[in-house]
């Protein structure tokens, strides 16, 4: 048989970031609509972390420098993470049997819902049962966009793909500093009356609900992956079992089964050490920072909502570098890791999450720290996690994508709770003013980077291999 020469020779798929020209339309419209939905959710976990102190001040009737706010404070936050831990597990179930748009669909409804009710509470027992809500939707947003993304691209653009779309969080994390920025700014100015209701917080969370838009286009624009609907058809004609004899059919058969339940555990504490140092540390930095300048606004005459203002805006330029180097580092983890491998990138970028991490909380005394050493504790922390949006989709089978990933996202939050309870107790174990016992509990808690250091051996490389059927 003759071989027509005069046939176009087959195009081999590019590499490095020129893959990404290989998109089709369609896969670059998934990535937008993912990286949106997931935007909006860090829009809405951010508004949390920077309304958080002024929120249960108010609610509390203390200053929100009091011990007393800041121990109420760990624990709305793990309350927090323990309903995102709880949710993305549950959701990270619904998406493999009910598939990843449904899921993205109900979770971005939940998390828009529960932020907007956060702005009515009345205590702060009524703002934390609001928080744990608000966390069961946003736990289950992670998994679905990134399982939906990481199965619609090509193999050789997914790394880069996933690395994007985590690097995109922080414009809704920055949406949220430069919101806090400029209410501040308002408050500081006098436009919110002393004892007015609608107070800087409140419009914060109500601005929470905007999310809500993109459902109409996440329910009616995307189709369900092919790796997804390949799977459901042969199990519905009996070609292979289906582990849907019961609702935790997947996550009975993630723990039952070799070598997915052995990889499950790993990257849970791989997980879990990068969550609980950003949770339990890296964004109490707005926290840092207003200790830190306390006694310096004082000096310059502020008080009350001038005093406050001013804070607020400190605290939204503190997220506001932080986020920028945050988007630098997860740029930089997607381009290393392209290069030398997963298991190696992350070693590095946990020693120096660890290091920056303990330097910034151990030193930061002054407005022009916050410029320098913020977004440099922003870049090496927030890499990891455009190391987590890689690598977790890339240790399970499709039939375990969804469970999988989001049970090592979501329930590295509950570890997360437990460590922001440790946080909540463990300044007073030092002697000294409420920031320099603050400053010591923080630095004592860097110690956990080093079990996601220990836990990276026993773990696969997954560099320039295709997802696992």
């Amino acid at each position: 048989m003759s071989v027509d020469s005069s046939a176009p020779a087959p195009v081999a798929p590019r590499t490095g970031w020129a893959s990404l020209r290989d998109l089709t339309g369609y896969q670059w419209f998934v990535f937008v609509v993912c990286c949106l939905a997931w935007d909006l959710d860090c829009m809405d976990q951010q508004l949390f972390v920077l309304a958080r102190e002024p929120a249960l001040s108010a609610l509390m009737h203390k200053p929100a420098t009091s011990p007393e706010v800041g121990y109420i404070g760990s624990w709305a936050t793990a309350v927090f993470l323990i309903g995102w831990g709880l949710g993305g597990i549950g959701f990270g179930v619904l998406g493999d049997r009910l598939g990843r748009v449904k899921t993205l669909t109900a979770t971005i409804g939940l998390y828009a819902l529960f932020t907007g009710l956060s702005a009515l509470s009345v205590t702060e027992w009524d703002f934390m049962l609001y928080r744990l809500l608000t966390g069961f939707g946003v736990g289950g947003a992670f998994a679905s966009a990134v399982v939906l993304l990481a199965e619609t691209v090509p193999d050789n653009a997914r790394p880069y793909a996933l690395g994007l779309f985590q690097a995109s969080s922080v414009l809704g994390n920055c949406t949220a500093a430069l919101t806090s920025m400029y209410l501040g700014s308002l408050q500081k100015q006098g436009a919110f009356p002393p004892d007015g209701w609608l107070t800087p917080w409140r419009v914060m969370f109500l601005l929470g609900i905007l999310p809500g838009l993109l459902l109409v286009v996440v329910q009616f624009s995307l189709r369900e992956p092919q790796k997804w609907l390949a799977l459901r058809a042969a199990e519905a004609t009996g070609a292979r079992p289906s582990p849907w004899q019961q609702f935790t059919g997947t996550l009975t058969g993630i723990f039952t089964t070799a070598p997915w339940n052995k990889r499950l555990f790993l990257a849970l504490l791989l997980t879990g050490a990068g969550v609980i140092g950003l949770w339990g540390i890296g964004f109490f930095s707005p926290k840092l920072v207003g200790l830190a300048l306390e006694e310096t606004l004082k000096s310059e005459g502020l008080s009350g909502d001038q005093l406050k203002g001013e804070t607020g805006r400190w605290r939204g330029i503190t997220s506001l570098v932080q986020n920028a180097g945050s988007f630098l580092g997860i740029f930089a983890f997607s381009w290393v890791t392209g290069i030398f491998g997963r298991r190696p990138t992350f070693a590095v970028f946990f020693v120096l999450a660890a290091i920056s991490t303990a330097g910034t909380f151990w030193s930061l005394q002054t407005r022009s720290d916050i410029f320098w050493m913020i977004p440099i504790m922003g870049f090496c922390q927030l890499a990891l996690f455009g190391g987590y949006a890689i690598y977790l989709p890339e240790l399970f089978p499709t039939k375990f994508r969804s469970t999988g990933t989001s049970f090592c996202y979501n329930a590295g939050r509950v570890v997360a709770a437990g460590g922001l309870f440790v946080m909540g107790e463990l300044p007073k174990m030092f002697t000294g003013d409420t920031a320099t016992q603050f400053r010591y509990a923080c630095v004592t808690m860097c110690a956990v980077f080093l079990v996601g250091l220990l836990v990276l051996p026993f773990l696969p490389e997954t560099k320039d291999k295709p997802l696992p059927e």
